[in-house]
Formats: C-alpha cells, structure tokens, sequence
C-alpha cells in the first residue's frame, strides 16, 4: 500500500539528500566539535515541520551513571538532537538512532582526497564519517522526513536520535536514556555493508603498566628493560584473545576469523635512546561476547595479568598495573526470534529480490547501552562498507543509503501500525 509512495519520496528527493550529506561530511564533527553538523541536522528537521529537542548533556548528572566513561567534563557545544512523530495510539514504537561524532582524519597526506570534502565520483561519496556514520543518519532521516511529509498515521511513536560522542564512550544515547526516550525496539545504522546484526559485541578500553629497572645503555645488563617484559605481556594478551575466540560456537560468527578482538593500539616505552627503560605503557581495546558481561570479561583479563609471574619471576616483585579508562560499552542485540527481526528481513526482501546476510558485529555500538542500560531490544543494519570505517579515504556507496532508507520506512511502517 504505502511502498510506492516510500519510493516514489525518495526518488524525488535523491538529489537533495545527496547535497545535504555532503554538508553533514564537509561538517569535521570531531568529539567537542559536533555543533555544527547537528545545526544542520536540527535546522533540516525544523524546515519540515518536526519538533526538535536539541540540548547539551549535563555532565553532572550523566557522570553518575555506573556506564558513564567520556573523556570530557563537559559537553557545551555538543548538542543531541531528537524528533519525535507521535503515534496515534495502539502501535509499537521505534528509535532511529545515529551518531554524528567521526573519529580524526589522521595523516591528510595519505588521503586521495580532502578528508571533509564529500567529494562523488562513482557513485561513492568520499570524506571522514562518511559511512561512519553520516550516510546512516543520513538513512534514517529519510526514513523518518519520508514517513513525516508522507503524513502516513502511525500507531506507535517514531523517534529520531542524531547523538554525539559514540566513538568515544556513548554519552549522547546515554543521555537520550537518562532524557526519559524509550521505544519497543531500537535500529541503528551502523556501517554493516546491509547485512544484518543481531548481536553486537561490546568493548571497553585498557591500560596495562609494565615496570623496568632503568639502566645506562652501555650496560644494559645491569637493568630490566621494560620492553622485553612488555612484549610478555603482549604475548600473553594474544594467548588470552585466542582463549576467548576458541569459545566462539555462535554461527553469527563462523565466517570471521577473530569474533571478538582484542587490539593493541598503543605501546610506548622509554626516555632516552642510551637508558634502559624502567616502564611501558600498554592500551588496547578488549572485546566483549555477545551475552557476556563486562565484568566477567575483565576478570578473565585480570587473572591473564595476574599469572603473569608463572612465565616470568620478574613479574612476582613488579606485578604490572590495570586501568580501565574510557570506553566501556556494553553487548547488545535482539533475539532471533524477536517480531521486529522478522519484519526487517522481510522488507529487505521485498526492496532488494534477495535474502539478507544475518551474522554478528566485531565492534561495540550505542545499541548496547539501549539493551543493557534501558532494556531495548538493538538491531544493527546500514549502508557503508565496514572496512571503510576509520580509514583513510572514508566513502560510502549512494545507492546503498537509499535503498537501506526504504527498508528501514517500510519496516516502520510495519512495525508501528497504521490507523485504518
């Protein structure tokens, strides 16, 4: 019934949304530089008759929050923004809920283009964020201006959430929670190359502190450098990440070789090229199973440290130090069984001719603070390709956006219920 109409609005507009995603992407949307591109967002909204709510997440209360790890004391110029298209009544109820923050650029002299450009060519539209994750707001803001201009009387609530800081944290949908938004069931276009997630694993960040016994350089054996007992550490690290993905049997699973990853990503030590050095600073990303807490998975990782000194006596004088600083996401996901999976599926039917991919992601999202702290079922599907996510010469694919905008509407619509 309303299928065509869905298409027919997008189609129309294709050109217009295009233009305005490349305001969104030429937006550098950085943590604490969000404001921009959340004008846009919330101006755009305006323009078509939404309401909006755009506040600052108060950081006094947000701290509080047992899941609450920003890097930040506060959020002035960091604005959320959030529409709602009210239900008549009777219905269930859905939130659209994307992220504007972008991770940096890096080094600009590897990049093709300019990192913020939203240069096309090819049916790709290029520039930091832009399938991480502007071309998925940009998915379900179609879905939503298409459903709201359509004036098709839903049931059940639409709610429409453009958050900051979910590269580094999720404040802003942990702020949407602590705001009072609730809904049957949440859909968040993360960058999943249009397959389907049920299952999101979580990922919380650490800090392992190795210590040395600094030394002159010319007699070095006369010190314990802080490096050689790093790269133990590091070892064992690895150890533990195949412990942990030997347990995997989750056929969401069976295609990825490591389904939950822990990554290194920072390894610094010394002081001076002719000394010996006494510390090593170790950071990574831990990954969380889907179903499992953070808390039992930092206690695996506490025991590996723990027994360190089983492999090195060193260790049994100089046990090395754990931090948990910044990210702490949480595992989120739907059950397979679960309504909304279904109605999903069945209109990425319809739209592509084509049975979706279902598998489980290998990064953390925002859909696990709607499962675990507000108790909303989470289901990950949008346009961008995943290994596009971070790197330099960031793109996304336009035909994937709309086509993903028209399944995600018409799922709504499903969902939701119309008033005969």
């Amino acid at each position: 019934m309303f299928h065509q109409k869905i298409k027919d609005y997008i189609k129309e507009h294709r050109e217009d949304y295009i233009a305005f995603l490349q305001k969104l992407v030429q937006q550098p949307s950085t943590v604490g530089n969000e404001l921009g591109a959340q004008q846009l967002l919330a101006e755009r909204l305006k323009s078509q008759g939404c309401e909006v709510d755009i506040w600052e997440p108060d950081y006094s209360r947000l701290s509080q929050h047992p899941y609450f790890n920003s890097t930040r004391a506060d959020f002035t110029g960091s604005p959320n923004v959030v529409s709602v298209i009210k239900g008549t009544g009777g219905g269930k109820s859905i939130i659209l809920n994307g992220h504007v923050d972008v991770v940096p650029e890096g080094d600009r002299n590897t990049w093709t283009v300019e990192p913020y450009s939203g240069e096309i060519k090819d049916g790709k539209l290029y520039g930091r964020g832009s399938t991480d994750m502007k071309g998925g707001n940009l998915a379900i803001l179609i879905a939503f201006e298409a459903l709201c201009n359509l004036g098709i009387p839903l049931k059940g609530d639409v709610i429409f959430q453009s958050v900051i800081e979910e590269e580094s944290g999720g404040s802003g949908t942990l702020a949407c929670i602590e705001r009072g938004y609730r809904a049957d069931v949440a859909l968040i276009p993360e960058p999943s190359e249009m397959r389907i997630f049920p299952k999101q694993q979580g990922s919380v960040w650490f800090r392992v502190t190795v210590d040395g016994q600094s030394a002159h350089g010319g007699t070095r054996y006369e010190g314990v450098s802080a490096i050689e007992k790093g790269w133990i550490v590091f070892n064992e690290i690895m150890k533990l990440e195949k412990r942990r993905n030997d347990r995997i049997t989750d056929p969401m699973y069976a295609d990825n070789p490591i389904p939950i990853p822990i990554n290194i990503g920072r390894f610094d030590s010394g002081y001076f090229p002719s000394a010996v050095p006494d510390r090593a600073i170790i950071e990574g990303r831990y990954g969380i199973a889907p179903g499992e807490t953070i808390d039992a998975a930092k206690q695996e990782f506490m025991q590996c440290m723990a027994t360190l000194d089983q492999i090195d006596s060193w260790f049994t004088e100089h046990p090395v130090q754990v931090e948990w600083p910044g990210l702490r996401l949480p595992p989120g996901g739907i059950d397979l069984e679960h309504p909304f999976l279904g109605v999903l599926t069945q209109n990425f039917k319809n739209v592509t001719k084509e049975d979706p991919k279902m598998e489980g992601s290998t990064w953390g999202t925002d859909g696990g603070l709607l499962t675990t702290v507000a108790d909303i079922p989470s289901v990950i599907f949008g346009p961008g390709t995943t290994h596009m996510a971070h790197f330099t010469d960031e793109y996304v694919e336009l035909d994937n956006i709309f086509e993903c905008a028209e399944i995600i509407a018409l799922s709504v619509i499903e969902w939701c219920g119309v008033r005969i």
